[in-house]
């Protein structure tokens, strides 16, 4: 893919990601019920892929929780499906991680990126397993937490512990603060404004950890 062609489809990403709320309605327009299979597995791929660490998340939870509250779709049905899709996702990524992600890690991968490998690996020697449910509120370091869960050989039984708690209790965040605030007249008109705040608060962990990370290599002597 060339240049010109990567930052169209990053250009079209982001106006899928900020402007959101708009596609749904149509898809919910056209489709009807048939959108929540599309929302399912756009949550799925967000977690269960390390490839698509740029799919919408959070944007997604807040505009589905904005129609929950208007009556257009099922808080219920979305939360357990939703749930659902996020812990399969974990799971998912765990065991790509744990069969296939050592080899990718040290030799280096084209959709593996280092960058994103390192905060998440930051994110763990601060966190621990807690990582795996803290991760949940962070875009990018929430694909690749339970991947290198999975490359560091985490016991199956405590990830899914804290995958399942995590991933209900990020489900249920997003879904209710869409559904209190998501119909507020000032957020339907500058909901694009909204969902970047809500991008920007959300990696402020991940560039803290990231900075400390740096700084720490920095200040080891040369030996």
């Amino acid at each position: 893919m060339d240049g010109f062609h990567f930052f169209h489809v990053l250009s079209e990403t982001v106006h899928f990601i900020l402007h959101f709320d708009t596609h749904l309605d149509y898809f919910l327009r056209l489709y009807g019920n048939w959108t929540y299979g599309l929302i399912g597995v756009i949550v799925f791929c967000e977690t269960g892929l390390v490839v698509t660490p740029i799919l919408p998340g959070d944007s997604l939870l807040f505009a589905v929780g904005a129609f929950a509250a208007r009556g257009a779709l099922s808080w219920p049905t979305c939360f357990f499906l939703l749930g659902s899709a996020a812990v399969f996702g974990d799971m998912t990524n765990y065991t790509i991680g744990y069969h296939m992600g050592p080899k990718a890690v040290e030799r280096g991968s084209r959709w593996v990126r280092r960058e994103y490998v390192e905060r998440t690996q930051s994110f763990f020697s601060r966190y621990g397993k807690k990582t795996i449910v803290l991760a949940r509120f962070v875009p990018i370091i929430r694909t690749f937490s339970p991947f290198l869960a999975g490359v560091g050989k985490m016991p199956f039984r405590t990830f899914l512990a804290f995958s399942v708690g995590g991933g209900f209790f990020w489900v249920a965040v997003g879904l209710g603060a869409g559904y209190f605030f998501g119909n507020l007249e000032v957020v339907r008109k500058n909901f694009s404004v909204v969902v970047l705040g809500i991008i920007v608060v959300s990696l402020i962990p991940a560039c803290v950890e990231w900075l400390r990370g740096r700084a720490s290599r920095r200040a080891l002597p040369n030996v």
